[in-house]
């Protein structure tokens, strides 16, 4: 332990300095390492939730078409074409609102913030104020 006081006690200023500069561009590679790898992560989650919105709204658009051609040819049979027409863009509107509201839902719990890489650098900041005082 009085070895490593000695040794540091001989080093130049101009050595830490040199040191401190090293440390510090290595800490900053790392933490836009650690960013880049967190927003990746975050954009994946939104970019999946995206993705089950379009599917949603296309099956939605593709049950829509089928089944207003089947069911109101169907119901055309008991009730006026244009009663059959509503009635099936009606249920056809409230699935449609169930899977988007839940995709939707989805992306809210998304935290875009990336926490991990916010601590570290508020821990750096403590370290590289320690190493300066």
């Amino acid at each position: 332990m009085a070895q490593q006081q000695m040794v540091k006690e001989e080093r130049s200023l101009g050595d830490l300095f040199s040191d401190l500069a090293s440390d510090t561009g290595t800490l900053i590679r790392q933490e836009v390492a650690l960013a880049q790898a967190e927003m990746t992560h975050k954009a994946t989650k939104v970019g999946t939730n995206v993705g089950y919105l379009v599917a949603g709204g296309a099956v939605a658009y593709a049950a829509a078409l089928a089944v207003i051609a089947g069911i109101i040819i169907l119901l055309a049979r008991v009730m006026p074409a244009w009663a059959a027409a509503i009635v099936v863009g009606l249920v056809i509107g409230v699935a449609a609102y169930f899977v988007i509201t839940s995709a939707l839902a989805r992306l809210r719990r998304v935290d875009p913030v990336p926490r991990n890489t916010v601590e570290t650098i508020k821990e750096d900041a403590k370290w590289l104020k320690k190493e300066v005082t």
